[in-house]
């Protein structure tokens, strides 16, 4: 048995329209949200093995102040630039190919990918899956490449406005 957090990245700033979209950071609600949903995973006893981010930085900063909250290492956050715009295809074989001796394992990204994935593995649809919102499943597999459709026991679904 395996646990993914699906974890889209906290609300970004618009302000500079001229700033690419792969360094957009968060906003001030963004920053407070990923401390509150990160707070809500400390109290249920969340403890990641690994964490995987899109570098981009929305994305990254959320997994560090998730990574931060969760008492996990920053420096052993790991990114894939895969995850950055990636639809089912591209999160599934990152997801494939991850080594088997992490069974609890969070993903921070961007939709619509997310979503899609969410409801790709997951036992019951999420219609949107907002900023900042956390999807937990359960998997019932050995093995990271194993990974299938409906293969995922939702079992948490938190987002700031909930």
């Amino acid at each position: 048995m395996k646990k993914l957090y699906i974890i889209r990245h906290a609300k970004s700033s618009w302000e500079d329209s001229d700033q690419p979209d792969f360094e957009r950071p968060l906003n001030k609600r963004g920053e407070h949200d990923a401390d509150k949903i990160a707070q809500k995973l400390k109290v249920e006893k969340v403890s990641p093995e690994l964490i995987l981010s899109s570098p981009a930085k929305r994305a990254l900063t959320t997994a560090n102040i998730f990574a931060e909250k969760l008492n996990y290492p920053i420096e052993n956050i790991v990114t894939d630039i895969n995850i950055y715009e990636a639809g089912l295809k591209e999160l599934t074989s990152v997801l494939h190919n991850l080594e088997n001796t992490s069974k609890n394992v969070m993903l921070f990204g961007h939709n619509p990918g997310l979503t899609s994935l969410v409801n790709m593995l997951g036992d019951k649809p999420v219609p949107h899956l907002p900023t900042c919102g956390v999807v937990g499943l359960k998997l019932n597999i050995e093995s990271w490449e194993k990974l299938e459709r409906y293969s995922g026991e939702i079992f948490l679904f938190e987002f700031p406005k909930k």
